[in-house]
């Protein structure tokens, strides 16, 4: 009889750590979602999936509502930072993909998913079943029996860890499991803000129930406490570490039915699936997941022996007299690990045949030399503070040569680098003098020279715009007067923009090495060990894509660009965002109330299901309201928005939840992401992850500023010039994407309404409703801007029918009306989708590919959407690329004339930048040039310019 096996997965546990796994180089969708959270929720869901085979499974979550918990103590889970903004994002699609799969998704009101955990394990077990927690958490360990297990997800290169009786006990020093409460009631929690006693911490802890065996045990006995100042703590918090107790214990009477049917595994809905997966952009693991439950196997890779492009290369490691040069490591194995054996080998073999440099004399002669052989020269700086690079050191720094000799230096001091080493260093990273004044005043002027083509050699790296900001931190930066710039990443970034660009994944995509969790010296030579070989390789590929120029005048310069607009940064007014915030409070609480007297009653508005209890059981707003697929109402905002007429309470909810978000996403979290000795806002710029060539941003995410509505636009009034004297120069594209769609189909018509200047959306009107211009009102105007603006994103008549509110045979007639009238366009379209079936890919008016792997899927939903892909990525693309141009020009040229005036931010279609009032009328005249000049275009370019002294009134 085959075994009943459960897994019940702890979703807000797996999210958050999928999340900040992949924080330093996220997932980042064509349209610019963050779907880290989602992709490695999935891979760890898909991992447990063929692992372990389960026959049962269900995911839990948390919901808004408060738990009994908040009842019986207040400051419960207080001190917890705000969900970030990309993580509340995920977690619907989440479960649409659970619901995709008809895999249940299991949540309670007023019970956290802990406690629903708990229930159905404890059930389940009644009923014969092997039950595996899947969390980290380590408060599920008092749940853990003979038949309960913790179940900890496989991550960096370990298995998954599986913790039974004997392995919870053993960890804390316990008899049963379910002490596990009690070391948390004496310890604490602050995740959860659950107090504890006091100067407790686990060993304490561990000890103390070690002798007393439980909480009460020990307060009741607390007189044999040898520890003075202990027995004291123990005494005087005696019952705050009974409520931390009561706290920490995970409920199991949760009100919810253990349903062995609706939890068994089944197949899932393929079609949802697919176009969700699509949507996502997360095509390797669509692949990866159909594999598994269509029972197709995977290729293997072997990291031994590999046939690349070039040549077949040999990794041969040696220990002693051992070699393992034949033996295969698999990577994709039945149970998924790398014989980790074999690896540890090979990082033993790298690091004894390296040379280290152990004194800085040693370091300068070494470096003297590498110069002076002439060849290409792979770096990398490893940081003291993966998280933050910018107020990073270096701890160590490793180099090999095209011959593959490696060597490391690891400096004196983790604060900063010595004069001698800064002097041994200056081989390769020049010194500048500027850079030791205050951080932003200077502006770098070396991207201009990597645009030029010369024989120099290579100094090769990988994610150079982190390592400049390393460098920068001791006054150093590259030399570029002696070499050449090769990023391996963003190399990677021109050939194939579709997939990750992580250096794990290219070594391991082209076959080299796998990689565990080095030290800083290993990884760093693991690093350097690669790259050299991946410059060869990537080198030629850019030449099969033709890339080369796209990469070397335009991406590798921009690095530069952005690196200094990061350490520069922009100032926030927090003084004048707090008065905001608190603007927004009461505006909150006045809606709130508002909507208690029209429901008549209190309840949690965040909450969807009380919501629902209100909207449709007692306004009764619908006889036919909307579910969710778990049979619950739903309250989504499209379903919300459709409700409006139907009772003013509507429109209030909606209202409440864009200002709340508003609050918690801009107004409470931006200041606290202010560099305290900057003053300013640092955010990080993301170079190599939208497959259309756009820019993104992240910590903080400054290119989702609202400007649609009034209160989101005061957020922007907070962003101020940096002293006083300067103000905001705002200089944005004019319908910049239209231009590009004109240049690319040359329709004539188009064109003709460009070059004469005209209002474009009223000149559409015009032709389409045939009438004079004079004549084109406002609706007429509005409906022609839809199409302009829609015909770009593949809109149908039906999307185009519920935008304008007309009927479908109006907006057919009325597309139709469009094509007679700008034939060109429709022709171009035709056009790229005929390329993209032909060739596989499209391209911008700089050749940046962008490859449309699905345009002749037989499947119609996936192949429409490949197809608005085809349509539309040019355009998206050369709009990247026009930026990105200009921005290296305006760069150069402030540089160049030594304006001290900078640029701090790009977003989208403009660029902001703070100016010195004397040089205002200069800085205005480069700007509008480089932008309007940056690629030939028979397309007359406007940009529209204007000054303030806050970004609100200067946009």
């Amino acid at each position: 009889m085959e075994e009943k096996k459960l897994f019940l997965l702890d979703a807000m546990a797996l999210i958050y750590r999928a999340y900040f796994a992949l924080n330093k180089n996220p997932r980042i969708t064509s349209s610019g979602l963050n779907t880290s959270a989602i992709l490695g929720f999935a891979n760890a869901l898909l991992d447990v999936l063929r692992r372990e085979k389960p026959t049962h499974l269900g995911v839990a979550f948390d919901t808004m509502a408060p738990t009994s918990r908040h009842l019986v103590y207040s400051d419960y889970k207080a001190n917890r930072a705000k969900m970030p903004e990309d993580i509340g994002i995920a977690i619907p699609y989440i479960q649409k993909l659970l619901y995709a799969l008809n895999i249940p998704v299991l949540y309670l009101d007023g019970y956290e998913a802990d406690d629903v955990i708990g229930t159905l394990a404890k059930k389940a077990e009644k009923k014969g079943y092997s039950v595996y927690m899947v969390t980290p958490d380590k408060d599920f360990g008092q749940l853990v029996s003979e038949n309960i297990f913790m179940y900890k997800p496989a991550r960096m290169g370990n298995g998954a860890e599986i913790m039974g009786v004997s392995e919870v006990c053993n960890k804390y020093g316990i008899e049963r499991p379910q002490q596990v409460i009690d070391i948390l009631g004496l310890w604490g929690d602050a995740a959860d803000n659950i107090p504890g006693i006091p100067g407790v911490g686990e060993v304490t802890a561990c000890k103390l129930l070690a002798r007393f065996g439980s909480i009460e045990n020990l307060i009741e006995q607390a007189d044999e406490i040898e520890n003075p100042k202990l027995k004291e703590k123990v005494k005087i918090h005696a019952n705050q570490a009974i409520e931390s107790k009561k706290l920490a214990t995970i409920i199991l009477d949760v009100p919810i039915d253990f349903s062995e049917e609706k939890l068994k595994i089944c197949s899932p809905n393929v079609t949802d699936t697919t176009a969700l997966l699509e949507e996502l952009e997360m095509r390797s693991f669509a692949s990866r997941l159909l594999a598994y439950y269509t029972g197709e196997k995977e290729g293997k890779k072997n990291i031994s022996k590999v046939n690349t492009d070039l040549d077949v290369i040999e990794i041969q490691s040696k220990k002693g007299n051992k070699t393992v040069e034949d033996k295969q490591i698999d990577l994709f194995s039945d149970n998924g690990e790398v014989e980790m054996s074999l690896v540890e080998v090979a990082v033993s073999a790298r690091k004894e045949k390296a040379e280290k440099w152990d004194t800085v004399e040693k370091l300068q002669k070494g470096l003297l030399a590498l110069r002076n052989g002439g060849g290409n020269i792979a770096f990398y700086l490893f940081p003291s503070n993966k998280e933050n690079y910018c107020s990073s050191h270096i701890l160590c720094a490793a180099f090999s040569d095209e011959e593959g000799h490696l060597f490391y230096y690891i400096p004196e001091s983790v604060s900063n680098l010595s004069v001698l080493e800064k002097q041994a260093f200056s081989c390769f990273f020049e010194e500048n003098d500027f850079l030791k004044s205050k951080q932003g005043e200077a502006s770098f002027s070396f991207a201009n020279l990597l645009a030029e083509r010369s024989p120099k050699p290579l100094l090769i790296t990988y994610n150079l715009k982190e390592q400049l900001h390393l460098l920068w931190g001791e006054n150093l930066t590259f030399n570029a007067s002696v070499f050449w710039g090769f990023d391996v990443m963003l190399a990677h970034y021109v050939i194939d923009p579709e997939s990750g660009h992580d250096l794990k994944r290219m070594v391991e995509n082209y076959s080299f090495a796998s990689m565990v969790d080095f030290s800083a010296e290993e990884y760093s030579l693991w690093v350097v060990e690669n790259l050299v070989s991946l410059q060869l390789i990537l080198s030629k590929k850019m030449k099969e894509v033709e890339a080369e120029t796209l990469f070397r005048e335009v991406e590798m310069p921009l690095t530069f660009v952005l690196a200094d607009m990061e350490r520069v940064g922009v100032r926030l007014d927090t003084q004048r965002l707090k008065q905001y915030g608190e603007e927004l409070s009461l505006k909150i609480q006045e809606i709130e109330q508002k909507i208690y007297t029209l429901a008549g009653v209190m309840f949690n508005i965040a909450s969807p299901k009380q919501l629902g209890e209100i909207l449709y059981e007692k306004l009764e707003l619908t006889d036919k309201p909307k579910h969710t697929k778990t049979k619950k109402w739903s309250t989504a905002e499209d379903v919300l928005q459709k409700l409006v007429h139907k009772h003013p309470i509507v429109a209030l909810v909606l209202e409440y939840r864009s200002l709340a978000k508003l609050k918690s996403t801009y107004v409470d979290a931006l200041p606290l992401l202010v560099d305290p000795n900057s003053g300013h806002l640092h955010t990080t710029y993301n170079q190599a992850v939208t497959s259309t060539g756009r820019l993104s941003s992240q910590n903080p995410n400054l290119q989702n500023i609202p400007i649609r509505t009034q209160m989101g636009k005061e957020i922007r009034k907070s962003f101020v010039a940096d002293k006083a004297g300067n103000v905001l120069l705002a200089a944005d594209y004019s319908q910049i994407e239209l231009r590009i769609i004109a240049q690319l189909s040359q329709d004539k018509t188009m064109l003709e309404d460009f070059i004469e200047h005209k209002d474009i959306h009223t000149a559409t009107a015009a032709k389409v409703f045939n009438v004079s211009m004079a004549e084109v009102d406002q609706t007429m105007r509005r409906a022609a801007k839809m199409v302009n603006f829609g015909i770009l994103y593949g809109i149908s008549a039906f999307g185009l029918a519920e935008r304008l509110n007309v009927s479908r045979k109006e907006s057919a007639e009325l597309i139709e009306k469009y094509f007679e009238k700008y034939s060109g366009l429709k022709h171009y379209m035709d056009a790229a989708i005929s390329i993209a079936k032909e060739k596989g890919y499209v391209e911008t008016l700089l050749h940046r590919r962008r490859y449309v792997k699905d345009i002749n899927s037989g499947n119609a939903l996936v192949r429409s959407y490949a197809e608005r892909n085809a349509i539309n990525a040019p355009i998206q693309g050369s709009s990247a690329d026009m930026i990105k141009v200009a921005m290296i020009r305006i760069f150069n040229t402030f540089a160049r004339e030594g304006l001290k005036s900078k640029m701090i931010l790009q977003v989208h279609d403009e660029l902001i930048f703070d100016v010195l009032e004397e040089e205002r009328k200069r800085v205005s005249e480069i700007v509008e040039r480089e932008m309007k000049g940056a690629l030939p275009m028979t397309v007359p370019i406007e940009v529209e310019i204007n000054f303030a002294d806050n970004w609100l009134d200067a946009h």
